[in-house]
């Protein structure tokens, strides 16, 4: 009989299951602790009952981990500053869907070599979430491979549905047994209606196939998650933060009975995939909360120890620490400077 299956696989390595792991490296007192409240406050925040911005910071992708330590101890300090007005949450993504190819991210290539040492990655990206949230700062991620979550789920305060995977059934599926609030990116040409679909489909219950914590195939049924909000990262037509774009959401929203909540990612095609220009975006979403506007609740930066971003070479001791590898940041100077800014503009609508 001739072969008719895996013609072009190399190879299949067995993955260790999630519950292994997670008995390996267990969430600490503290990091579940800093989970749990911080899911709480942003629930709140959907629920109108915390008038605070949820303000998601830091690197597009994580691929130093002493690079991201640095970063989050200046972030958990700052966020301690500004926590009466802004609920500063650590961007700690592992996994970049690619438009073609490229580097996948930490958890697929930890080494920065291509030899897709996911085992190591997924160790190296539960041991970066333990130690931030240890620190009292929590985390928010990505998720774009669906087995991944059984790895990293617990150590998660918010997470994400991409531009290029709100469409995908596989996601909302997914996200609709998740255990954190959730937010939807409208896609890359700007169609708002496909993230609201993926809220409603997400709010659902389902009953679809997946792995258990137990490394096993199985069917996974789940409640629904109604914990979702949109977030508006432009489009190829340009940019969505503005007033009437905000308000065309609003109504979107509004005639799917969903809730109006509404986050700004600053980059993307927002900025006009200018790093310097989410500082501008940033400015005029403050500026529309302030004015009145309570359905943006949170916005999105970008951001890393240095600004810009580099080329990831052959030789990856090449690279300069605390640069980005994927999309260009803006620089902890300027986080700083605009988060303080935001927080001072914030005075009259946080009590």
């Amino acid at each position: 009989m001739k072969k008719s299956q895996d013609l072009h696989v190399l190879e299949v390595i067995p993955l260790i299951p999630p519950a292994q792991l997670k008995d390996e490296m267990p969430a600490t007192e503290t990091a579940n602790e800093t989970v749990v409240e911080s899911r709480q406050v942003i629930k709140r925040m959907l629920r109108g009952k915390d008038d605070r911005m949820l303000a998601i910071v830091g690197p597009c992708s994580i691929h130093d981990e002493k690079a991201a330590f640095e970063y989050a101890e200046r972030l958990a300090e700052l966020r301690q500053e500004l926590i009466d007005r802004l609920f500063i949450v650590m961007r700690v993504y592992f996994e970049k869907p690619r438009t073609t190819i490229g580097w996948k991210g930490l958890i697929y290539d930890p080494h920065l070599d291509g030899s897709g040492d996911m085992v190591f990655g997924l160790r190296q990206g539960r041991r970066i979430m333990l130690k931030i949230n240890d620190m009292n700062l929590p985390t928010g991620i990505e998720f774009l491979d669906p087995i991944v979550p059984q790895y990293l789920d617990d150590l998660v305060s918010w997470a994400a549905i991409g531009a290029r995977t709100t469409e995908s059934q596989t996601h909302r599926e997914m996200s609709s047994g998740l255990s954190m609030p959730f937010g939807y990116k409208n896609t890359t040409d700007g169609n708002m209606q496909v993230a609201v679909d993926a809220m409603c489909s997400a709010r659902a219950p389902h009953n679809f196939l997946g792995v258990s914590q137990y490394g096993q195939s199985a069917i996974i049924k789940t409640t629904g998650n109604v914990w979702g909000h949109l977030i508006m990262r432009g489009g190829t037509q340009g940019s969505n933060y503005d007033e009437e774009s905000v308000r065309r959401a609003m109504e979107i929203l509004e005639k799917h009975q969903l809730p109006n909540h509404i986050m700004i990612d600053c980059s993307h095609a927002n900025s006009s995939k200018d790093f310097r220009r989410q500082e501008i975006v940033l400015q005029d979403v403050i500026r529309q909360r302030a004015a009145g506007n309570a359905s943006l609740f949170g916005f999105m930066l970008e951001s890393n120890l240095h600004e810009g971003n580099q080329k990831l070479a052959d030789d990856p001791s090449q690279l300069h620490y605390g640069v980005s590898i994927t999309d260009s940041c803006i620089s902890w100077e300027t986080t700083e400077r605009i988060l303080r800014d935001a927080w001072q503009k914030l005075e009259n609508i946080c009590k």
